[in-house]
C-alpha cells in the first residue's frame, strides 16, 4: 500500500510497552506523526535521534508521535511516555498493513504525518528528519488543520421527552440497583464486557413495559423522523432501554472511543445521549476528530451522531449527569447482530 496526501490511514490494535493493546483508532483528534522504524542499525540510531531531540514536541494535545519498532533491541528497550509511544510489532503485521515491509521482507520505512481524522497529511523518507520536524513545528492548531471551520455531522434535537418522563427516569435510576458497567472488548471472535477505567458510569435497564412503550413513542414521533430528514436513514430497531449516570463524586467520564467497532456492536448505527437533568457541570459531548467544540442538549433534548464517530463524555465536575442512552439501527443492522449471535451460539455448542 502507497499512502499519499487524503489517504485514511489504515486502522489497527497493537501492544504498547505499556498497554497490551492499544486502539490506534481513538488517537484521532490531534496530529499523528507515526513513523516506521528501519532495522538497519544506522539508519535506526539517527531516526532514534531526532525523536528524541523533538521530543518536547509531543504534547498528545496537538501532536502525538507513535513508532513502529520490528527489532529485538529496541522493543526490549521501549518505554511509553507523553506523547510518544511505541508500537511492538515483531511480526511485522502493521508494517505489512502500511507498505513497509513487503511479503519478500524488503523493507520502505518512512515517516507518515496524519492529521486529527488521522487521514495522511504528509509523507517523508524516513531519513527526511530534518524537513519532517521543521513542518511538524509549522503545524496549526488540530481544530484549524482543514483551513476551514470544521462541522461535527451530528444532529441536535430538543424537546424529545416532557420534563415528567425525565423526572420518572431519574427517579427510576435512584430507586434501583445501579451498577458499574464495563465496556466492550473482543477476545478472539467473541465480545466480552471488561471492566476498564475508560468509562466511570452506573447503569439502570427499563424493563417496566408501559415505560418502554412510552419512550419508544416519543422517539417514534418526535425524533426518528428527525434522524430520517438529517441522515437519510429509517430507523426500525432500539437497543437498550438505558438510563445512565455520570456522578462527579465518582470521575464519571467516558474517554474517547467508539459505539461500533466490536463484533457484537458492528450492527450500531447511531448513537443518542438524551438529557434528563441539567443541573451539573461538565459532561458534554465532545467529537475530538472536529474539533474542541462540547455538545450539551437541553432537559429531554438529544444528540444524536454515528456509532463510527470518536466521541467522549467528559468528565463531571459537579452534580450528576442523567442521560437515556440507546442506539438505533434497522433491518440490515439487525441481521449483522444475528450472524453474530448465530456464530457465538455455535461455537458454544461445539466448544472450543
Amino acid at each position: 500500500m502507497q499512502l499519499s496526501p487524503g489517504d485514511p490511514a489504515p486502522w489497527f490494535k497493537a501492544a504498547t510497552p505499556s498497554n497490551p493493546e492499544y486502539h490506534f483508532d481513538t488517537a484521532a483528534g490531534r496530529y499523528v506523526l507515526l513513523g516506521f522504524l528501519p532495522t538497519e542499525v544506522d539508519a535506526r540510531a539517527a531516526a532514534l535521534k531526532a525523536l528524541v531531540a523533538h521530543q518536547a514536541m509531543f504534547d498528545d494535545v496537538k501532536l502525538s508521535a507513535f513508532v513502529v519498532a520490528r527489532d529485538p533491541q529496541t522493543m526490549a528497550s521501549a518505554r511509553d511516555v507523553r506523547g510518544l509511544r511505541w508500537f511492538l510489532d515483531g511480526d511485522g503485521a502493521i508494517s505489512r498493513l502500511y507498505g513497509a515491509l513487503g511479503d519478500d521482507g524488503a523493507e520502505a520505512f518512512s515517516w507518515l504525518v496524519l492529521d486529527p481524522t488521522l487521514r495522511v497529511l504528509a509523507t517523508a523518507p524516513i531519513e527526511a528528519v530534518e524537513g519532517l520536524f521543521r513542518g511538524l513545528a509549522a503545524l496549526p492548531p488540530p481544530a484549524a488543520h482543514a483551513g476551514v471551520p470544521m462541522a461535527t455531522p451530528v444532529l441536535v434535537a430538543p424537546r424529545i421527552f416532557e420534563p415528567e418522563l425525565c423526572r420518572t427516569l431519574i427517579d427510576l435510576h435512584t430507586t434501583q440497583e445501579a451498577r458499574f458497567t464495563g465496556v466492550m472488548r473482543d477476545q478472539g471472535e467473541v465480545t466480552v464486557a471488561v471492566m476498564d477505567a475508560l468509562k466511570v458510569r452506573r447503569d439502570v435497564l427499563v424493563e417496566d413495559e408501559g415505560l418502554q412503550a412510552a419512550i419508544r413513542e416519543r422517539l417514534e414521533r418526535r425524533l426518528f423522523p428527525l434522524i430520517e430528514r438529517t441522515f437519510a436513514f429509517q430507523v426500525t430497531r432500539i437497543e437498550r432501554y438505558l438510563v445512565s449516570c455520570y456522578d462527579a463524586a465518582e470521575g464519571g467520564v467516558f474517554h474517547p472511543h467508539r459505539d461500533n467497532v466490536t463484533f457484537q456492536t458492528a450492527h450500531r448505527r447511531f448513537a443518542c445521549s438524551l438529557n434528563l437533568n441539567d443541573d451539573f457541570e461538565g459532561g458534554d459531548l465532545r467529537f475530538p476528530e472536529f474539533g474542541p467544540q462540547a455538545y450539551r442538549p437541553p432537559i429531554g433534548g438529544a444528540v444524536v451522531f454515528a456509532c463510527g464517530l470518536l466521541h467522549e463524555a467528559m468528565r463531571v465536575s459537579a452534580g450528576r449527569r442523567y442521560a437515556f442512552l440507546p442506539f438505533f439501527s434497522d433491518e440490515a443492522g439487525a441481521a449483522v447482530r444475528a450472524a453474530y449471535d448465530a456464530r457465538v451460539a455455535g461455537r458454544a455448542a461445539t466448544g472450543p
